[in-house]
């Protein structure tokens, strides 16, 4: 029993060393290219909301005057 708990604990240290070792490996993106990043996500969000609100209401013009034509 106390085998098995040392050999979990230390698989899971060997996992963290290895983690840390590949976000060493990995390149963060500086804060010049964080900023200009985000600025384009949020332009798109809003452009597309503009978007998807545009043909919601054409959409919803169309099928009012569909059900009235209806009855």
């Amino acid at each position: 029993m106390e085998n098995e708990k040392v050999g979990v604990i230390r698989k899971f240290l060997n996992f963290l060393s290895e983690v840390r070792a590949e976000l060493k490996k990995a390149t963060w993106p500086t804060r010049k290219e964080t900023v200009g990043t985000t600025i384009v996500v949020i332009i798109l969000v809003v452009f597309f909301g503009f978007f998807l609100f545009f043909f919601d209401a054409i959409f919803s013009y169309i099928i009012a005057k569909i059900k009235l034509l209806i009855g």
